[in-house]
């Protein structure tokens, strides 16, 4: 693979610094300033011209012969004029064509003057002309030069040997090879000076080219640096600063009072604070690794942050050579976060007491709901034996003895409907006492059913203020007390009850919440044993101690309809059920109550159609805290 070449420039020293100097003094504005290209060539034409009128001025006073010396000052002053042209003249052209016209005629006549050195091709100042010429007037310019000395090189044998100039004839066998060979050396030289004129020009115009397009990039670059309102800026491998945008002078100077400098560290040793923290920062950078930070300034007495960005930037051959740093002033999106927060968090607060409101309530309907169930059955019951009741046998009863009252005696003793009076009345009283029997248990039921109800209701309006009241909880009176809520429906759909209580102790608990729990446990399995269609109906509430050992189980067992195995981890979810007609709130609440009683309630199943068993775990003490 081919290295990659970079173009590089060697510094000038002090002496080229200085002849650039008095070189570009020689030139007009204009010239000075020509594309780098025509600069270096307005240089050369106006270094030549000097070095010619000095070669002229040496040849001046060095030449004896008068005619030599009018020839030759002329000459001086020719190249002077060319030096004053320089300094006028918008194009280089002129004085150029200044220059070759008087090296060529200057040279016929000094050759002709020494006509008697008939060596033409030895003459080596004549091969400059035509590459000068190539040089400063083009090669199609050029191309005249070269053909006058080529023409003059043939012509001079010619001179000789037609003429007869002078006493000296060299060699037929050397004279004419000399003078083509030079003819063909002029042609030769052009040729050359053109070539690598045209190859330097094509190069030099791709070098102007790119750089143009660099500049218009690096403009471009610029202009989307300076029209962020981020601090953009980077620095070389020593912290030294190498650019930056308005934004960032603008915030350095609000920082340190000044603007930065290019070339000076970025961080000033006044700050030794950020002097220190950036000097890790930046070998962080030159290792390679990209960094984010975020920083307080002050800046004019008030408090600024910012979102600053380390990148490191890497060279041609991929080595890092220093980073950029992007910051951003968040402090405005900062604060209008805060506010936005501040009243997400507003509305979330709302919205949280609305849903704790709605949870409340429906827990509320559904617990009371499932207790108005068995006083809606215990009333319906009533309403039944009142409807069947033989209290309306006593009113006529009443009725007939009114109308014997007078003959009462004969009636009980010789009436045959008399006669039968006295058993009348003993099974009418056995009749209605257990009508008084069986309403008066209804009764208790409904009571307990109203007072389940308040009990519901005080502990949901004490919910937002405190937790239930704890107290002492005998855990198989209390699975009594609601299964009598439920008692007139287990008993008219056949389903049989077993318990399985061992190892049972006292509890410090929330009694209602606990009873709240209890109820929509055993309502739950009646509507599951009623969906299964079994004929043996079959409930199985068992106590024994947890595995822990702190802890109290409480297990309800059915074999109704079982739960499938991708139901099981959904049922404590909200609105969550597999029932036509129900509300997903019930076992929800139930895990949220049993949870803030330190307890925990889960659910089980072999499979649908298998039955199912919802355990309860509860601490023997109440939670800390309670």
């Amino acid at each position: 693979m081919a290295s990659s070449s970079s173009l590089t420039t060697t510094p000038a020293g002090p002496f080229q610094t200085w002849l650039l100097e008095r070189l570009d003094a020689l030139l007009s504005e204009e010239l000075r300033r020509s594309p780098p290209s025509e600069l270096v060539r307005n240089r050369v034409l106006a270094g030549s011209s000097c070095l010619l009128l000095l070669l002229g001025l040496i040849a001046l006073v060095s030449f004896p012969s008068l005619t030599l010396r009018i020839v030759l000052a002329l000459y001086c002053l020719s190249y002077a004029s060319v030096l004053v042209l320089l300094r006028r003249v918008k194009s280089h052209l002129l004085p150029a064509f200044v220059v070759c016209t008087t090296a060529l005629v200057c040279s016929q006549v000094l050759l002709y003057f020494l006509r008697d050195t008939p060596y033409f091709g030895i003459h080596a100042g004549l091969m400059l002309q035509p590459a000068l010429a190539v040089y400063l007037l083009g090669a199609r310019r050029g191309i005249f030069v070269a053909l006058v000395l080529a023409s003059m090189a043939l012509g001079f044998p010619l001179y000789y040997t037609q003429l007869g100039a002078g006493a000296f004839s060299p060699p037929d066998e050397l004279f004419w090879p000399y003078y083509i060979c030079a003819s063909f050396s002029f042609v030769s030289a052009w040729g050359l000076g053109s070539l690598h004129s045209s190859g330097l020009s094509k190069a030099q115009r791709t070098l102007e080219h790119t750089l143009q397009e660099l500049r218009d990039s690096e403009s471009q670059l610029f202009s989307v640096f300076e029209s962020t309102d981020d601090l953009v800026f980077s620095l070389d491998a020593e912290g030294r600063l190498l650019t930056c945008n308005s934004a960032a002078k603008q915030t350095y100077l609000m920082r340190f009072g000044r603007e930065p400098i290019v070339g000076n560290p970025y961080f000033p040793e006044s700050a030794p604070e950020l002097h220190t923290i950036w000097k890790v920062r930046l070998a962080k950078g030159l290792a390679g690794q990209r960094q984010r930070y975020e920083e307080e300034h002050d800046l004019e007495g008030s408090r600024h942050t910012f979102d600053i960005r380390v990148n490191p930037v890497r060279g041609s051959e991929g080595r890092i050579t220093g980073v950029t740093v992007f910051a951003r002033n968040i402090t405005a999106v900062r604060k209008e976060a805060e506010l936005r927060l501040g009243e997400v968090y507003r509305t979330l607060v709302d919205v949280s007491r609305q849903a704790g409101m709605a949870e409340i309530a429906t827990g509320i309907l559904h617990n009371v709901g499932n207790t108005l169930n068995s006083v809606n059955v215990s009333t319906h019951l009533m309403i039944d034996k009142l409807r069947e009741s033989r209290l309306p046998g006593l009113a006529r009863l009443s009725s007939l003895l009114q109308e014997r009252s007078g003959e009462l005696g004969s009636f009980l003793t010789q009436d045959p409907q008399g006669k039968l009076l006295p058993s009348y009345v003993s099974a009418l009283s056995g009749q209605l006492q257990q009508e008084q029997a069986f309403l008066a248990k209804e009764m208790r039921s409904l009571s307990d059913s109203v007072d389940h109800i308040k009990s519901v209701i005080s502990m949901q309006q004490k919910h937002a203020r405190t937790t239930g009241a704890v107290e002492e909880v005998y855990l198989p009176q209390l699975i009594d007390e609601a299964l009598r809520l439920h008692a007139v429906s287990f008993e008219r759909l056949g389903i049989r009850i077993e318990r399985e209580y061992a190892g049972v102790t006292p509890l410090l608990i929330d009694k209602h919440r606990l009873l709240q729990i209890l109820v929509n446990l055993l309502s739950n399995a009646r509507d599951a044993l009623i969906a299964s269609g079994h004929q043996d109906k079959k409930l199985i509430i068992g106590i024994r101690p947890a595995p822990e050992g702190n802890r109290l189980l409480l297990q309800v067992t059915d074999n109704g309809i079982g739960i499938a195995p991708e139901n099981a981890q959904r049922m404590f979810t909200q609105g969550f059920t597999t029932k036509k007609q129900g509300h997903g709130f019930g076992l929800h609440i139930s895990a949220l109550a049993a949870t803030e009683m330190g307890g925990q309630l889960t659910c089980s199943s072999p499979g649908p159609g298998q039955g199912a068993t919802f355990a309860l775990a509860l601490p023997t003490a109440p939670p800390t805290g309670s």
